[in-house]
């Protein structure tokens, strides 16, 4: 089963979830949520990256994302957040999440010292409209199953304040998202 897990079709949206390795909490600050933000922006405007929907959890991130190239977007996206996730944990002087990091990097992984993110993004090829809304709904659900929030969109690091009609109350999304295709 492994060519589930493969980008097949470029013109297609996949849902992908990036894990940090023994699934430490690297996203627990916002100036690391930030920076994941940030990248993804960049990746919208320089990669042709399309979003349509994305929550930033405390050890992982979930995406529905789509891109001409998107092995490749997604490869870079992965190599600049970990480079800059581990400055900015150095920085920051959190040496207990740098120890980690060091300690569960892989032995094959021997151009650094640490490792962020475990290999991998599983990604879920979107098959139709019905599986676009499950993978939306399961994303903007992740903060809330996990008791984090009441609503989806109370979760600062989602889209799903981008799904919103009325609601004057909540504030505006830190990442925009793309309109949906087909519908």
């Amino acid at each position: 089963m492994r060519s589930r897990y493969r980008i097949i079709d470029a013109e297609s949206p996949y849902f992908l979830t990036a894990t940090v390795v023994h699934w430490l909490p690297v996203f627990t600050y916002h100036d690391t949520c930030d920076i994941v933000v940030e990248a993804l922006q960049f990746c919208r405007n320089e990669k042709a990256l399309r979003i349509y929907a994305y929550v930033i959890m405390e050890n992982h991130i979930h995406l529905v994302v789509q891109a001409p190239q998107l092995g490749r977007v997604l490869q870079s996206f992965k190599r600049h957040t970990a480079r800059m996730l581990i400055k900015n944990t150095q920085q920051q002087q959190r040496a207990w999440l740098l120890n980690q990091l060091q300690y569960f990097r892989q032995k094959h992984k021997t151009e650094s010292t640490h490792q962020l993110w475990q290999e991998g993004m599983h990604p879920q090829q979107i098959q139709n409209v019905e599986m676009l809304r499950q993978k939306i709904t399961y994303i903007h659900n992740n903060p809330v199953r996990r008791g984090c929030v009441d609503a989806p969109e109370h979760w600062r690091y989602s889209s799903a304040r981008c799904y919103l009609t009325d609601d004057k109350t909540v504030t505006h999304p830190v990442l925009e998202v793309d309109p949906l295709p087909n519908g």
